[in-house]
């Protein structure tokens, strides 16, 4: 018999390829319950690439369930997906049928050399390796194209989010609240090929849903996933009782600062 999994036990160490992959048997939950992001977002995109989206050549990388893809679609932009794992792109492909969708990832693009407007990564430019991801970058893009980087990460200045991500330290242990709540320092972007001109900006937003819905979020990054389900049913089960002292009518305003680094090609 095997034993019942302990929620109190140390946390196994995991790689960040196993994280990458553990988002596939989750990909239905991430869609339903993950944040997109703001108009604002895109504006600001098209600001720093110095071009509009409708009519522009995109491939969004680590496309997963599409949540980006389908802004970019929306604003008009010829966006193709890549997407490495199957889970994932079995979602994408039931959310946005039409839009072309390859199998691959951003450390060997399959895309054609100077073939791109713009590359985007939602979300994803931390799964690949740099020193792989920005050759490849500057390889597919056109002259004056832009690979545009970015990351909803949870406003910490906000004290019921401070003290979620302290709860989250101590259950899960460091690295948790990265792994959720996100990072900024994330978007550091080093290309030694010196043909990336950089430009920041943060945009803040929030969304409001509810409880069940922010606990389904919490629970599809990859923390979560790996960590076993009973130490994730611990974690949530205790964090339902401290939210519902702080959101009393059981909907939660989500607030988010999304990190963009925009690096344009010269």
């Amino acid at each position: 018999m095997t034993p019942p999994e302990d929620p109190t036990a140390p946390a196994p160490a995991v790689t960040p390829s196993a994280r990458a992959g553990s988002f596939n048997a989750a990909a239905a939950q991430y869609a339903a319950n993950r944040p997109s992001y703001p108009p604002a977002l895109l504006d600001a995109v098209e600001d720093l690439a110095g071009r509009p989206l409708e009519g522009a050549r995109v491939a969004d990388v680590g496309a997963g369930t599409g949540i980006a893809t389908a802004l970019l679609h929306a604003r008009g932009a010829d966006v193709v997906a890549v997407e490495p794992g199957a889970g994932m792109a079995a979602e994408f492909r039931r959310a946005l049928p039409d839009v072309p969708l390859v199998r691959g990832d951003g450390d060997r693009l399959p895309l054609a050399t100077a073939s791109l407007d713009l590359l985007t990564y939602a979300q994803s430019w931390h799964w690949t390796d740099p020193a792989r991801s920005v050759p490849e970058a500057v390889r597919v893009l056109r002259p004056g194209g832009a690979l545009a980087l970015w990351w909803n990460t949870s406003a910490l200045d906000l004290p019921w989010a401070a003290d979620q991500a302290r709860r989250l330290e101590r259950h899960f242990g460091p690295g948790s609240v990265v792994a959720t709540h996100g990072d900024g320092s994330r978007a550091a972007l080093a290309d030694a090929s010196g043909q990336l001109a950089l430009a920041r900006r943060s945009v803040r937003w929030s969304r409001r849903v509810p409880l069940d819905t922010h606990l389904a979020n919490l629970g599809s990054h990859s923390v979560f996933l790996v960590h076993g389900e009973a130490s994730a049913t611990a974690f949530l089960t205790e964090e339902r009782r401290h939210l519902r002292d702080v959101f009393p009518d059981g909907v939660v305003e989500e607030t988010y600062d999304v990190e963009l680094l925009v690096a344009t090609r010269s």
